[in-house]
C-alpha cells in the first residue's frame, strides 16, 4: 500500500487503474443488459421476496444500475475516486473493500425491506427491485474522509471529512420530495455505515499488522457536528461493544485495543501516516495533471509554429 508513482502524462481523464476500468465495464454492461433484456432484473437485482431462492442477487444487485443517471454517476465516481484510493490501499484491498461493502450493504437492505414489510404490511417492499453501486460510492466517500479529512473541495470550501454526512443528509432530504429517491436511501445509509465499520475495525494494515483505525478523528461521532457528539458517543459505544468485541480482542493481542487505552501515540501516528500518504498521492496527481497540461500546451504551440 505505497503511494502511487504517477507519470508525467497523467491527465484528468487518464491514469485510471485497470481494476476500476474493469469494474466500470461491468457497471455499463449490467445496465445495457437490463435495457435489452428487462427480465434479467428479476434475477440480478435485489427483490426481497425472491432472495431466498436467488441468493446470488445479494452480490449481483450492487453492480446493476437501472437508470442512465445511476450508471453515469457510479461509473464516474468509481473511476475518479478509485484513482485516488486504489494506489493507497492497493488493488487487492480496494477490491476486497468493494466486495465486502457491496455484499453487507445488500444484506442490510434486504433485512430493512423485510422489516418494513412486517411493520407496514405493504407488499411493494417485498417486490421492488433494488440495485445500484451507490452504496459502494458512499463507502468511497468514507475512505476519502479517512485519508484526507482536512482537504478542502475547490470552490465549495467544504472539507472532505463532511462528504459522507452531506451525502446522507441530501439523500434524506431528496427522498421527501421524490418517491424514486426513497429506493436509494437505504443503500446509501447502509453503504456509509458498513464502510465505516470496515475501515474502523476490519481493514488490515500490512505496515503495522493491525486492524482498523482507532483514531478519534475517525470515530462514529466525527460524522456529526460537535454539538451532537456528547449524545452520539455513548450510543456508539454500546454498538461498539455488541458488534466489535472480537475485533478488540484481536487487536489487544497485537499491541493496542480500541476500547482500552492504546499505546502512547499509536492511533495518532497511524492516522498521521495515512493522511500523509493520501495528501502526498493527491498532490502528486495534481502536479502530474498540471505538468501534462503544460506539455500539451507546449506541443500545440510547437505544432502551430511548424505549420506556419
Amino acid at each position: 500500500m505505497s503511494t502511487p508513482a504517477l507519470s508525467g502524462g497523467t491527465g484528468l481523464f487518464s491514469g485510471f487503474t485497470r481494476l476500476c476500468k474493469g469494474l466500470a465495464v461491468v457497471l455499463v454492461g449490467g445496465h445495457l443488459l437490463i435495457q435489452f433484456l428487462p427480465s434479467a432484473v428479476t434475477y440480478l437485482a435485489l427483490i426481497p421476496a425472491r432472495t431466498i431462492p436467488f441468493a446470488w442477487n445479494l452480490i449481483t444487485a450492487g453492480y446493476i444500475e437501472q437508470s442512465v443517471y445511476g450508471v453515469v454517476v457510479s461509473t464516474f465516481g468509481l473511476l475518479f475516486i478509485g484513482k485516488l484510493l486504489e494506489p493507497i490501499w492497493g488493488s487487492r484491498e480496494f477490491f476486497k473493500f468493494i466486495f465486502v461493502v457491496n455484499f453487507l450493504t445488500s444484506m442490510c437492505v434486504f433485512i430493512t425491506a423485510i422489516a418494513l414489510y412486517y411493520i407496514t404490511t405493504q407488499e411493494n417492499y417485498l417486490y421492488m427491485p433494488l440495485s445500484g453501486f451507490h452504496g459502494v460510492i458512499s463507502g468511497f466517500l468514507v475512505g476519502i474522509k479517512q485519508i484526507i479529512p482536512d482537504q478542502e473541495l475547490p470552490f465549495l470550501k467544504i472539507k472532505t471529512k463532511w462528504l459522507p454526512s452531506i451525502t446522507v443528509l441530501l439523500s434524506i432530504a431528496i427522498s421527501f420530495w421524490t418517491l424514486e429517491a426513497t429506493a436509494y436511501l437505504p443503500t446509501i445509509i447502509c453503504g456509509t455505515y458498513i464502510s465505516w465499520i470496515y475501515l474502523r475495525y476490519w481493514q488490515r494494515k500490512p505496515e503495522t499488522k493491525l486492524r482498523g483505525d482507532p483514531s478519534e478523528d475517525f470515530a462514529f461521532s466525527s460524522f456529526f457536528p460537535e454539538l451532537l457528539r456528547p449524545v452520539i458517543d455513548p450510543i456508539a459505544s454500546i454498538f461498539h461493544r455488541m458488534l466489535c468485541g472480537r475485533s478488540d480482542a484481536s487487536n489487544d493481542g497485537q499491541g493496542y485495543s480500541l476500547e482500552s487505552e492504546p499505546l502512547p501515540g499509536s492511533d495518532s501516528i497511524e492516522a498521521s501516516r495515512r493522511r500523509e500518504r493520501g495528501a502526498r498521492a493527491l498532490e502528486e496527481r495534481l502536479a502530474a495533471e498540471r505538468l501534462a497540461a503544460v506539455r500539451g500546451a507546449g506541443e500545440s504551440h510547437r505544432d502551430a509554429v511548424e505549420n506556419v
